[in-house]
């Protein structure tokens, strides 16, 4: 995920911020992670929140995740957070973004890749978590490398996929950007 908010990641370092990631885990953890460290407060920096929503979202993020996981975000508004700048999702999971840069898929997939299975659809966060897991699977299936796998194959293909096809495709990493790249400039 770092390499692929590389982007960001330069125009802070550009304007000498200090940068760092953390992976957490699962939802949960994630949230746990984000609620610690807001708690524990930082005035040098800003704390994001980026997790997969699960389903189709049709409300802000901080919304859908106290809706759909009961998540309590008062803890953060209480300290002058402002949510909307700071909860993101990846709609409707991690792999969406993935799949929205079929060129960058085919060429690491190789031989035996099936660029048909996958969604054509141009918004690809309206497509399910399912469908985008089982158009991965059979357009991989086939390949020298085999299906695609999370442990084996995500990290490497985040590395490799282009940003803008993935905002193009899907809003919410739009707004990841737009909102990050925000709060970059504001610092």
């Amino acid at each position: 995920m770092d390499a692929f908010l590389q982007p960001l990641k330069q125009a802070a370092r550009d304007k000498s911020l200090r940068w760092k990631l953390v992976a957490c885990g699962s939802r949960g953890e994630a949230y746990n992670g984000f609620r610690n460290a807001v708690d524990k407060g930082n005035a040098d920096g800003v704390i994001v929140l980026l997790v997969d929503a699960e389903e189709d979202v049709n409300q802000s993020a901080s919304e859908h995740l106290r809706n759909r996981d009961d998540w309590d975000f008062s803890f953060a508004t209480e300290t002058g957070v402002h949510l909307d700048e700071v909860v993101h999702l990846m709609v409707q999971t991690m792999e969406t973004w993935i799949v929205a840069d079929p060129l960058t898929l085919g060429v690491y997939y190789g031989q035996g890749f099936r660029k048909s299975s996958l969604s054509r659809a141009q918004n690809l966060e309206t497509v399910s978590k399912n469908e985008i897991a089982r158009g991965l699977r059979e357009a991989t299936k086939k390949t020298q490398k085999g299906p695609y796998h999370k442990i084996n194959h995500a990290g490497d293909l985040m590395r490799r996929i282009d940003t803008e096809s993935v905002k193009g495709r899907c809003r919410h990493c739009r707004l990841l950007f737009e909102k990050l790249g925000q709060l970059v400039e504001a610092a």
